[in-house]
């Protein structure tokens, strides 16, 4: 509960598949990662604000494509970062977690080069 109204936490697209090819790994780092993914959706559940806000100028154009004008990121293990938006109804809020990658495919995907 967050603010009187029940919370979900949903993977859709890209994190859905990330989440999901993670699974089918037995290697210790895709365990790692998955217990971290676990953690940030139960933090999530209490708090869906617990990430940084993304500014209106600096989301991806795919995420703006998409309609979507709030973007929060928040910390993984290994440099992993997953992106969420928040939908929400008088009685619900929604996570809907969009991206989980890690530190050199988030930078791609803001445009961030190394030099």
């Amino acid at each position: 509960m967050f603010a009187g109204k029940e919370v979900r936490v949903l993977l859709k697209g890209q994190a859905k598949e990330s989440f999901l090819e993670l699974k089918k790994r037995d290697d210790k780092e895709a365990q790692i990662l998955l217990n971290s993914i676990n953690k940030i959706i139960e933090i999530l559940k209490d708090n869906p604000q617990y990430g940084d806000p993304i500014a209106k100028d600096l989301i991806p154009i795919k995420f703006k494509q998409q309609e979507i004008h709030y973007l929060y990121r928040a910390e993984l293990s290994n440099y992993w970062r997953p992106l969420y938006t928040l939908e929400g109804t008088n009685v619900e809020i929604f996570v809907f977690i969009l991206s989980i990658a890690d530190h050199k495919e988030y930078n791609k995907l803001f445009g961030y080069h190394k030099h």
